[in-house]
């Protein structure tokens, strides 16, 4: 696959999901009619400064926690920024993810993905923190 540009990847669902982050700072820099243009340049100077980090909703202790199962750079999204829910039925089955984004250690947003089928994820070794 060819590699996607960040301004071809604002115009997918992660550029709808970091809209409201990115109208946000460009009104305090003073912009507050920010244009489609002013917003994907917002997005794509510091698209290779994020990342994204996958967890999946797991029952534990009678309550609910999130595995962490993925931490993606940008040039590693690129699968899931196309098909999201395909990406992560193949990938990781079924069940109720995440997908929290972040700018350095900044977190930025969170998308929820629901893919149907057997949770593939159960199996696999929890990520640990750096």
């Amino acid at each position: 696959m060819e590699s996607l540009e960040a301004w071809e990847i604002f115009a997918t669902w992660v550029g709808k999901l970091l809209t409201p982050v990115l109208r946000e700072l460009l009104e305090r820099k003073g912009n507050t009619q920010p244009t489609e243009a002013d917003l994907q340049r917002a997005f794509v100077a510091p698209w290779p400064e994020c990342s994204t980090k996958l967890m999946v909703q797991e029952p534990w202790m009678g309550t609910v926690r999130f595995k962490w199962l993925a931490r993606y750079q940008p040039e590693e999204f690129e699968a899931m920024v196309l098909d999201p829910m395909g990406y992560l039925s193949e990938r990781f089955g079924g069940g109720k993810f995440k997908v929290n984004f972040y700018q350095g250690m900044n977190f930025l947003a969170t998308r929820n993905f629901k893919p149907e089928g057997e949770p593939k994820w159960k199996e696999m070794p929890e990520l640990q923190e750096d």
